[in-house]
């Protein structure tokens, strides 16, 4: 247990110390001078438990729609807000589809992590959702064992009942076993990466962000999504992934790290061993609600392999666009250079966002659905439980709106829905570049106003 666990338990105990002792000390002072019996000092009988009845209730298709010039008046101050930078933004009724507000929806912007609303999409439209990711071992040669990557960056090297960075995931530990079992005597491992293509590292990603955590260079088999400290969520990344992940397993197999080698190409031979990633939506939520970069761009890869193009940034950016084309979803102006938003070369619109969100929460196209379950709840959860928590306004609309954040210098976006007073839901995809200092806070106010703008009349 963390140092922290075992500070609160001891406050726990030693508050239930002291309360013991102030009883004690109150009841002997009472029995001294009052000498009350003991049906006198009887501590009353505990109220009964409360109980809940959880449900989903569904909103009411009768509910008040705003009005177009109900909601201008009511967003007129905070759109005024000069920290909001350049600003767009549409506001669409869920059930109608109508569009209820617009500043410059069809311009295309810079979306930073919104982009990934793309991704989540075109994997629902693609992708079955109990689709795993195998990692294998072949032996193409005597002696000789490859690790071959499947796009799997859930793969750890923990051993067994330690902690991973991602739930259920495969283990080094389970591919060892594995092959100990098959006979095999391996003597050299080796690393083949060959089912992702292309250079590792997008156009417009900073090398930075490796040393930051936000990214590692996208190789077809990692340990932790990269991290080099797996359950630390202050960790760097690696700049060597795949040969990191065959490293651990020379050292699971005895073998001597230092000369795993990366393979030039496909490996083909007996397969020693396997092991599969956690399912697709559960990779999809944390895809989402921690808003992982690796992840997005592993998930972006599948999406190119079921539409038969390269496993590659261009390969993913092209399939993830054509899944929301054949949707009937409005893509224009959409320029996109990876599956996370994490390029500063990335554009896309209000329009094109707030299209998904609507699609998703309204009843056209079911197979999205599931993406609204996928957004983090303001307060609540994901990369905003700890955002509209500190104001009046902000508070109001915890628990009623979710979104999808993105973040990068200059820029804070959000596309999500929310359930307005009346009981209305409306999609919304804000976007706001070249932000002031208090721009994220803004950004919050003004999404925080539709859930309480009372702007139906």
């Amino acid at each position: 247990m963390r140092p922290s666990g075992w500070r609160r338990s001891t406050y726990i105990v030693v508050g239930a110390s002291v309360l013991l002792l102030v009883v004690v000390v109150v009841a002997a002072a009472a029995l001294v001078a009052g000498r009350q019996t003991s049906e006198q000092l009887a501590v009353e009988p505990a109220p009964p438990p409360a109980t809940a009845a959880p449900a989903v209730v569904p909103v009411s298709d009768s509910a008040d729609t705003p009005t177009p010039d109900g909601l201008a008046a009511a967003l007129r101050g905070v759109v005024a807000d000069p920290n909001l930078g350049r600003f767009t933004g549409r506001i669409t009724d869920a059930l109608t589809g109508q569009e209820l507000w617009a500043q410059g929806a069809g311009l295309p912007m810079q979306p930073a992590s919104t982009n990934k609303v793309l991704t989540a999409a075109a994997a629902l439209l693609t992708l079955d959702r109990d689709a795993r990711l195998t990692t294998r071992v072949v032996s193409p040669s005597p002696g000789v064992a490859v690790l071959v990557g499947g796009g799997d960056q859930t793969l750890s090297a923990a051993p067994a009942k330690q902690d991973t960075w991602y739930r259920d995931a495969a283990r080094i530990s389970d591919l060892a076993e594995q092959i100990r079992r098959s006979g095999v005597a391996v003597k050299t491992v080796q690393v083949d990466v060959s089912a992702y293509s292309g250079p590792t590292m997008a156009p417009g990603w900073d090398p930075l962000d490796i040393d930051g955590g936000d990214i590692a260079p996208m190789e077809a088999v990692m340990l932790d999504g990269g991290r080099t400290q797996p359950v630390s969520v202050e960790s760097r990344r690696s700049r060597t992934p795949a040969l990191d992940a065959g490293r651990a397993l020379a050292v699971a197999l005895r073998l001597d790290p230092a000369k795993v080698t990366v393979r030039p190409g496909a490996a083909r031979g007996k397969e020693l061993a396997a092991v599969q990633s956690p399912p697709l939506m559960q990779r999809l939520r944390d895809m989402m609600n921690a808003s992982d970069n690796v992840m997005a761009e592993s998930i972006g890869r599948e999406v190119a392999a079921a539409r038969n193009r390269p496993q590659s940034f261009d390969g993913a950016s092209r399939a993830v666009l054509g899944a929301l084309d054949d949707a009937g979803i409005d893509t224009a102006g959409a320029r996109i250079f990876d599956s996370s938003g994490l390029s500063v070369d990335d554009r896309l619109t209000a329009e094109t966002l707030d299209g998904i969100m609507q699609a998703a929460a309204g009843e056209s196209m079911p197979a999205l659905r599931p993406l609204v379950d996928l957004l983090p709840i303001a307060g609540g959860s994901g990369t905003l439980s700890n955002r509209y928590l500190d104001t009046d306004g902000g508070r109001a609309a915890a628990g009623y709106l979710r979104a999808k954040t993105g973040s990068l210098t200059g820029t804070n976006t959000l596309a999500g829905i929310v359930t307005d007073e009346s009981g209305r839901v409306l999609t919304f995809a804000l976007l706001s570049n070249d932000a002031g200092p208090t721009g994220r806070t803004s950004l919050d106010a003004f999404a925080a106003t539709l859930r309480s703008c009372g702007c139906s009349s």
